[in-house]
């Protein structure tokens, strides 16, 4: 049976459109191919309205997670915080919002399941606030940073970020013609995410992880569904290998 490596944390990020999920679920699946144990924290979390237990994922060698959660904080903050339904939530409530959502999905499952020797491939995550909200307007790189919920993920930080990369006019094409997935977010706007794609690419922004002891790899997403798939298993895989 393949083995992937124990207690390792790994977080896929991007601007909206640009495959992240794809990354994730095509690690799950190939994961699942390889006889190994997947738990998905987003399935369970959309099907129970909470987080999983510890005795839920106990037997997993896999976890797939996400932020916002789907539960409690998290679900607020896709039906209405960020959902584009014109009541226009400040960047700081938003961090706020995100800052709280994380901290709960880090004590109660990201922690546990790493100490136990899962490993972990995440959509989304403090990388996310640290480049939307401030974006977004009226908070501060400094004021999120001192964001309990922040502090504590980057204490805890992942140990590869992988940006998916991704033109921003292909990623609102990709958004525009989604049937099964439509989120509806404020933060679908060509303007906003050629912002976004800026700052994941900024030197500050790797720096801000790397001097933590982050991996910071970038994948480049502009491909063939097939081909971000086999490329971002592959990336994975090596980073897996290695550490």
């Amino acid at each position: 049976m393949t083995k992937v490596k124990r207690g390792a944390f790994i977080m896929v990020d991007g601007i909206d459109g640009s495959g992240k999920g794809t990354v994730v679920d095509a690690y799950g699946a190939w994961a699942k191919q390889k006889q190994l144990t997947v738990f998905d924290v987003r399935a369970y979390a959309k099907g129970s309205g909470k987080l999983p237990q510890p005795a839920d994922w106990q037997d997993a060698d896999l976890l797939l997670s996400a932020e916002p959660t789907h539960a409690g904080v998290g679900r607020v903050i896709r039906e209405e915080i960020v959902h584009d339904n014109g009541r226009d939530y400040s960047g700081y409530v938003t961090a706020e919002a995100f800052s709280l959502d994380r901290l709960i999905l880090y004590k109660s499952v990201i922690l546990p399941a790493l100490a136990a020797g899962k490993t972990v491939v995440q959509e989304r995550g403090v990388s996310s606030s640290i480049a939307y909200q401030p974006a977004q307007g009226k908070v501060t790189l400094q004021q999120l940073l001192k964001l309990e919920g922040n502090a504590f993920a980057l204490k805890f930080r992942p140990d590869l970020l992988l940006i998916t990369v991704c033109p921003p006019d292909v990623c609102m094409r990709r958004l525009q013609a989604r049937t099964k997935k439509q989120d509806k977010a404020i933060f679908e706007k060509r303007a906003f995410l050629a912002k976004l794609d800026k700052r994941y690419r900024s030197p500050w922004f790797i720096n801000l992880f790397q001097k933590r002891g982050s991996v910071v790899g970038f994948l480049d997403t502009n491909d063939t569904f097939q081909e971000t798939q086999q490329e971002s298993v592959g990336y994975i895989n090596d980073f897996l290998t290695k550490v």
